[in-house]
């Protein structure tokens, strides 16, 4: 059988060996160092934030970030349900009760009237609200011009899970840099990984150095360990730093690598009824991630997983849409704003290979196995 193609493998070469070689030799091997340095600053640029802390995982700093805000047992974060259970897992860490809010059916984020909407229930019931979480899907940024306003008119943070949206952007302004902080994630399958890792981005300075303070096991400042309160061992490595450095002078590339992807799918299936790319057009405040497309079966006569099945015989990986928070079984007890749209998209959205690694041979191999599929169905 042919090897696999994955739907987002590590994009690295020789600029990350170059990093991460002259990491090792310059003898940090331990948790932080210059490099750990370094990647904050330049990500804090990036961004345009006055901080940036380097973390474990995307999943840490949304941990950090919400118990940097005061996020506590017997509130409620009202979060996406179109999300990766990170998202949710890290309210539940902090004893919190995740509340979800479906999404607008065009981009699959959070859609501000229910927000509005469940954030009056919730007010109405004497509870209490400590913040929103909103997650930017597949690298599109939600509506943040509505979401930030709601959130300030009712006096509630913004902790903004940009995980999967570094380079995006949200009217000029990049993502990562809305709310009282943001988190984005540098996992394996990111736009640019460290292998694991995530940051948290913010101009809150009291934001950040609680965040550091927390990260390295709630640290006293004294010559000894002494410690007042539980910490978390939640900092990235300097030589994983390194790595994210190396990738960072290349994101911009490795976005207009996966632009070009979604560009391809576009046009294989514009003559393809009842099929569309997912997510509107790939500009520039967009950057591509993942590329799902949708499918109407009531006119293409066959299922997203008809179409998942044959692409598996050619060893081409796939994947439904995120099976929203609201139906997964971990969370069945769980309250919910909904309007169907994200069940929708769960039942009909099916992911492609869409990495910044593909080369030509991998790509064409996909196009030759979708028209073969498309042409057999066409007859």
């Amino acid at each position: 059988m042919s090897e696999r193609i994955y739907m987002s493998s590590p994009d690295v070469g020789a600029i990350e060996e170059q990093y991460m070689v002259a990491a090792i030799r310059s003898g940090w091997i331990a948790p932080l160092g210059p490099d750990v340095n370094a990647f904050e600053g330049e990500m804090a640029e990036r961004i345009g934030v006055a901080h940036a802390v380097a973390l474990s995982s995307g999943t840490a700093a949304l941990h950090l970030g919400l118990l940097g805000l005061g996020v506590g047992p017997g509130d409620i974060v009202l979060t996406s349900t179109m999300t990766f259970a990170a998202t949710a897992n890290a309210i539940v860490y902090t004893g919190a009760e995740p509340f979800f809010v479906d999404c607008e059916i065009q981009s699959g984020n959070m859609d501000p009237d229910l927000l509005r909407q469940a954030i009056g229930q919730l007010l109405g019931s004497g509870e209490k609200v400590a913040a929103i979480v909103p997650v930017d899907l597949l690298g599109k940024a939600v509506n943040y011009t509505k979401i930030c306003a709601i959130a300030e008119e009712f006096g509630i943070p913004v902790l903004a899970d940009a995980a999967e949206s570094l380079g995006a952007s949200h009217m000029g302004k990049p993502a990562g840099s809305f709310g009282h902080a943001s988190i984005v994630s540098f996992n394996g399958n990111k736009i640019m990984t460290t292998s694991g890792g995530g940051m948290l981005l913010t101009d809150n300075v009291e934001l950040a150095s609680r965040t550091r303070y927390l990260a390295t096991q709630a640290r006293q400042p004294v010559t000894h360990y002494e410690h007042t309160e539980i910490g978390y061992n939640y900092r990235l490595s300097n030589l994983l730093a390194a790595l994210g450095r190396a990738q960072l002078s290349r994101l911009d590339e490795m976005i207009a690598r996966r632009r070009e992807m979604r560009e391809r799918y576009r046009e294989l299936f514009a003559a393809v009824d009842g099929v569309e790319v997912f997510g509107g057009d790939a500009d520039e405040s967009d950057n591509c991630w993942l590329t799902s497309i949708i499918i109407d079966s009531s006119v293409t006569r066959w299922p997203s997983s008809e179409l998942s099945a044959a692409l598996l015989t050619d060893n081409i990986e796939t994947r439904p849409l995120w099976k929203p928070m609201h139906l997964q079984p971990v969370f069945a007890a769980s309250r919910a704003a909904v309007n169907g749209n994200s069940e929708h998209l769960f039942r009909t959205g099916l992911t492609l290979p869409s990495g910044s690694s593909l080369n030509g041979s991998e790509i064409e191999r996909v196009e030759l196995a979708l028209s073969r599929f498309l042409g057999g169905r066409a007859r």
